[in-house]
């Protein structure tokens, strides 16, 4: 008398397949991953230029803030980024400027002067309209100094600084904080 119960042979387990709704909404959850990846990756920024942003424009003239911790070797980067756009395509949309010649029928962006700052305040609106009219010498004056890059395009030259624009012609004393990185003239954009 054996009262050990007899071992029973195990069945094969069988995987039910998944059901239609289940491999849908798989699939939506999935590409909506790979969509959001994708978009994030196309719409990154541009990492070989300082962030920036648009504080103000009035004319031809454009205000640009950038971080307090940009060094100037990357604001050089970003004038050297407004030249190659200036020489090639002359077309500043795509950097978020508005066209500075919306009427002129030689191009949208014929003459633009950009101003750099690192405080926020000097490329806001009312700044900038003080400095271009003129009215304040005191704004003026602050405008100048705290200044820490430019660019400027015209018809037939362009000019990138770094730092505080001066008065006068460079010296050998205000190249330690302002210098001139090209000044020359270029070929008009057809």
């Amino acid at each position: 008398m054996n009262d050990a119960p007899t071992p029973q042979a195990p069945s094969p387990s069988q995987k039910k397949p998944l059901d239609t709704v289940v491999k849908l909404a798989l699939m939506v959850f999935f590409g909506s991953f790979a969509l959001i990846w994708g978009g994030m990756y196309l719409s990154r920024p541009d990492r070989s230029i300082p962030p920036y942003s648009i504080g103000s424009q009035e004319g031809t003239a454009v205000s640009i803030h950038v971080p307090a911790w940009t060094s100037d070797t990357e604001i050089e980067t970003l004038i050297e980024r407004f030249r190659k756009v200036g020489r090639e395509t002359r077309n500043f949309g795509p950097m978020k400027i508005r066209p500075t010649t919306p009427d002129d029928p030689a191009g949208r962006y014929r003459r633009i002067s950009i101003y750099i700052f690192t405080h926020d305040a000097w490329a806001e609106a009312p700044i900038l309209h003080q400095y271009l009219s003129g009215d304040d010498l005191e704004v003026r004056k602050g405008f100048k100094r705290a200044l820490r890059g430019f660019y400027q395009l015209t018809d037939t030259e362009e000019e990138g600084r770094i730092g505080p624009m001066v008065d006068g012609p460079d010296s050998a004393a205000t190249a330690a904080y302002s210098r001139q990185l090209f000044k020359q003239a270029v070929t008009p954009h057809r």
